[in-house]
């Protein structure tokens, strides 16, 4: 299999090295690395140029945006930028990385080989864990049905057949759930772990809190389903505020009557797919 890996990167001197280092030490080897410079500001440029002097299989191109990290936008423009400069057309899997991770040397191993188990795995990861008191332990949060934003990989089919990523805050939900509803797996490995350097969401722009209510009129969620996931994250962020937020975000795109990012039998899929995930949870 043919890995290739596109790392959008905004303003990351601190941690990009190690990034590329664990990624370059790799049992498996990656065909192409390409690390998207989002308009940095720091040493970030400097420091991927030194590596690409060295490492062949690296690529660096710079996208001009803002510095502004509007959640699910910034990101996403720069890894579709990054997408255009591939080299390599035939590859077979596409990893969209955060350039704030320390990988195992076996990561890439480990997914190459669960993509090879099943031919319906669309997507497959680890999961993040984080410095807590001197302990690495799972990110806050973590599902063993989700994948975080920061370690995506598709195969080239799925990704294909979902037409990429959204530009838009749940566009690391909205892959999956279209994922589901055209038949491929969504794979995690829950003793695969890999060091996530920078908490998730830690940049976000505060501007961008009633994004997330967006989001779920977007994917057509419906008032119900999005109260009662308000209503959770809210609770896992130990943030009541973040219910009436949501809730207004998402009043505010009915207002705007702004267009979903999936179709009306797509919409019934998620919502039917995260109804069923609520009643097994109560017992149903």
């Amino acid at each position: 299999m043919k890995i290739a890996v596109i790392i959008p990167t905004y303003n990351e001197e601190r941690f990009i090295a190690k990034t590329l280092d664990s990624l370059l030490s790799q049992t498996f080897v990656i065909s192409q690395i390409i690390v998207v410079n989002d308009n940095s500001t720091d040493r970030t440029l400097e420091i991927v140029q030194e590596y690409q002097k060295i490492h062949s299989q690296i690529t660096v191109c710079t996208h001009q945006s803002s510095a502004q990290n509007i959640p699910g936008s910034k990101v996403i423009n720069a890894f579709q930028f990054g997408l255009s400069h591939l080299n390599i057309m035939d590859y077979d899997i596409i990893c969209k990385y955060d350039a704030d991770l320390i990988f195992p040397e076996n990561y890439i191993e480990w997914i190459v080989s669960r993509f090879r188990k099943s031919d319906k795995a669309g997507m497959v990861a680890g999961h993040c864990t984080v410095h807590n008191n001197g302990v690495w332990e799972l990110e806050k949060g973590t599902n063993p049905e989700h994948i975080r934003g920061a370690l995506k990989a598709y195969r080239k089919e799925c990704f294909e057949q979902i037409k990429g990523l959204r530009s838009s805050i749940g566009w690391d939900t909205i892959d999956e759930m279209l994922a589901r509803y055209h038949g491929w797996e969504v794979v995690t490995i829950l003793e695969l772990h890999v060091k996530h350097l920078k908490p998730t969401g830690a940049s976000y722009n505060q501007k961008a809190k009633y994004l997330q209510g967006e989001a779920f009129y977007k994917m057509r969620y419906g008032r119900w389903l999005t109260f009662i996931t308000a209503a959770k994250m809210a609770w896992n962020k130990k943030s009541i505020r973040l219910i009436s937020d949501y809730l207004k975000g998402y009043q505010l795109a009915q207002k705007k009557n702004l267009e979903p990012l999936v179709t009306e039998d797509q919409g019934r899929f998620i919502r039917s797919y995260r109804w069923n995930g609520i009643k097994s949870k109560l017992g149903f």
